[in-house]
Order: structure tokens, then C-alpha cells, then sequence
């Protein structure tokens, strides 16, 4: 079956669901470099998000961008900015289509990169949820099938958080640490990990 608003749907429930539990840990690990309220936004969004979804059209794109602008209203952080630039890039990419192959998530995710990049001003190597994202990209290119597709993400992102924790950040608020965010985790990193956990639930 290939990606459509139903499964679209299913996969952000799963994701609110699991950001009710792993939103204490967030704020936690948020709160060592910056301002520990990410656990608060990824639920707050999650909750918006979630009570557009009974209503969500029938067009993948368009439903993606409802999503985007749910969690826009729930969230003004500058990660909850990041994921709904996200969303739009991908709504923009899938517009008009009830179906969209599983062999396009890649590429959807490599628009969703290119468009935090322009809107963040980071890089990748800056230790921040871009690296993630992008280990994620590079570790699905070449499947089609979704759950395979999940576990060798899950799989990338946690190799870049054991490759990235003893590197200082390079940009945002966790820049201001310095040497403090050595062997700490980008809380953006973990966020994303959290996010591929939901999705696997």
C-alpha cells in the first residue's frame, strides 16, 4: 500500500501517542542546552495535529499541509517553525495526489532538508536535528517498502547521535554551551528519533 491521507493519519497518531510519554525525557534533555521545553512542543503540537486529522482532505499534499499549519498554531518554537517548513515542503511536493509511492519518501525528505536549511541557517555537521534527518535520508534511498525503510532510519539516526555526542554544537542556543554540549545529545536529534519511534509503535 502505498503513502495515502489514511496512512498518513495512522502514522501521525502513532507519533502524538508516543510524544505523551517521551516528552518528559525531551524537556530534560532539552533543559541541559536550552530552553527545556521541547517535550512540551512536540506534545502541543501532536495535539493539534491530531484533531485535524478526522477532517484531513483526501489529497496527500494538502492533508500534509493542514498538518503543518495544526502544529504552526499549537507551536511557535523555532523547532516547531522547522517542522512545519517540513511538512510544507513535502505538502508542496504532493500536492493533487491521493497516492504517493514509499520509493519518493527520500526525495520528499531530502526537500524537507533543503528547506530547514534555508529557513534555520544551519549546516549539516552543526550537530542539530539536520544531521538526522539527513542519515535518515541516505539510509532509505533504494527501498520501497516502509517498514524496512523505518528500522534502517531508526537505525542511522541513532548511529549519528553515538557519532555526533562528543562534538560541540556549531549554532542556536546549544552554541552558547560550547564545550558543555560535548557528550551531551542535540535535543533536536533526539526529538527526530522519537518521532521515527512513534511512527514504529
Amino acid at each position: 500500500m502505498p503513502l495515502t491521507v489514511p496512512v498518513l493519519a495512522a502514522g501521525l497518531s502513532r507519533i502524538a501517542a508516543h510524544m505523551e510519554t517521551a516528552a518528559d525525557s525531551l524537556n530534560t534533555i532539552d533543559g541541559q542546552l536550552g530552553d527545556g521545553d521541547l517535550g512540551v512542543t512536540m506534545v502541543r503540537g501532536g495535539r493539534e495535529v491530531v484533531k485535524a486529522l478526522p477532517t484531513l482532505p483526501a489529497d496527500v499534499g494538502m492533508a500534509l499541509m493542514a498538518c503543518a499549519q495544526a502544529f504552526t498554531r499549537a507551536s511557535g518554537s523555532s523547532y516547531g517553525t522547522l517542522l512545519a517548513t517540513a511538512l510544507l515542503s513535502a505538502a508542496k511536493a504532493t500536492k493533487g495526489r491521493t497516492e504517493v509511492p514509499w520509493t519518493e519518501v527520500p526525495a520528499l525528505l531530502q526537500g524537507a532538508l533543503d528547506a530547514m536549511i534555508a529557513r534555520g541557517k544551519a549546516s549539516l555537521g552543526d550537530k542539530t536535528v539536520l544531521d538526522a534527518l539527513n542519515a535518515a535520508i541516505e539510509a532509505t534511498t533504494g527501498k520501497d517498502d516502509p517498514a524496512a525503510m523505518l528500522v534502517a532510519a531508526a537505525a542511522a539516526v541513532d548511529a549519528t547521535l553515538a557519532r555526533m555526542r562528543n562534538e560541540p554544537a556549531h549554532i542556536g542556543r546549544a552554541r552558547i554551551f560550547a564545550d558543555r554540549s560535548v557528550g551531551l545529545d542535540d535535543p533536536g536529534q533526539v526529538a527526530f528519533r522519537e518521532i521515527l519511534r512513534g511512527l514504529g509503535a
